[in-house]
């Protein structure tokens, strides 16, 4: 497949939640899939089925993230890769963006039809806050989750969905203000490290300092 292909695989014409696939890291992806990366699907321990009017956020390591989503994606979820991050070829950079583009390959390749009715599952990568910089030889290439890079709390509450689910070891911060203002529009939010029992969270506003 070419890499529009594999983009058009994560995100199908007339889907309703495709528009939010980013596009960046299947730019200059590499689309054959690399033999040495392990793609076994893993188990979901924390959830068995679809769980109605909930959306899940997998905030992890990104090619966990990738592989979860595909097995989400197995029992009726819709994955939507969201990173933002970029490569660089001329230096090392503090989030690996090179271990993610072939498991997006490996991921069109396994995905099942994708019908617009299926819930979403956001893909992000938690080291897309990794920003030590010990040297100017290190490409910066880290990023944040902002507004626009998830649906309002009006789009999820007009599509059904009053409960969002987030997968990962913490709530990172830049996540933190966008759950908050979903909690103010009376969605829930729950949480798993996904492998203790789902079970509903208050996000507290983060008071930034100058």
């Amino acid at each position: 497949m070419t890499n529009k292909e594999i983009y058009l695989k994560w995100a199908p014409y007339n889907i309703k939640w495709s528009s939010w696939v980013r596009p960046v890291p299947f730019i200059y992806l590499d689309s054959n899939v690399n033999e040495f990366i392990d793609y076994k699907i893993p188990h979901i321990n924390y959830l068995k089925e679809v769980l109605p009017n909930t959306a899940i956020i997998i905030d992890i390591n990104g090619v966990d993230s990738i592989k979860e989503g595909i097995a989400l994606n197995k029992i009726g979820y819709y994955p939507i890769p969201i990173f933002n991050g970029t490569s660089s070829n001329k230096a090392m950079s503090t989030t690996n963006n090179k271990v993610i583009e072939p498991l997006l390959v490996w991921g069109a390749f396994e995905l099942k039809e994708i019908k617009d009715d299926a819930l979403p599952v956001f893909l992000l990568d938690e080291n897309r806050l990794n920003r030590y910089k010990t040297d100017c030889g290190i490409f910066d290439n880290s990023w944040d989750v902002y507004y626009q890079d998830l649906p309002s709390s009006k789009y999820f509450l007009n599509n059904g969905i009053d409960k969002i689910l987030v997968r990962a070891n913490k709530i990172n911060k830049d996540l933190n203000k966008i759950l908050y203002d979903y909690q103010k529009e009376n969605i829930k939010i729950l949480f798993t490290n996904g492998f203790e029992p789902i079970k509903e969270i208050k996000i507290k506003k983060i008071k930034y300092i100058n």
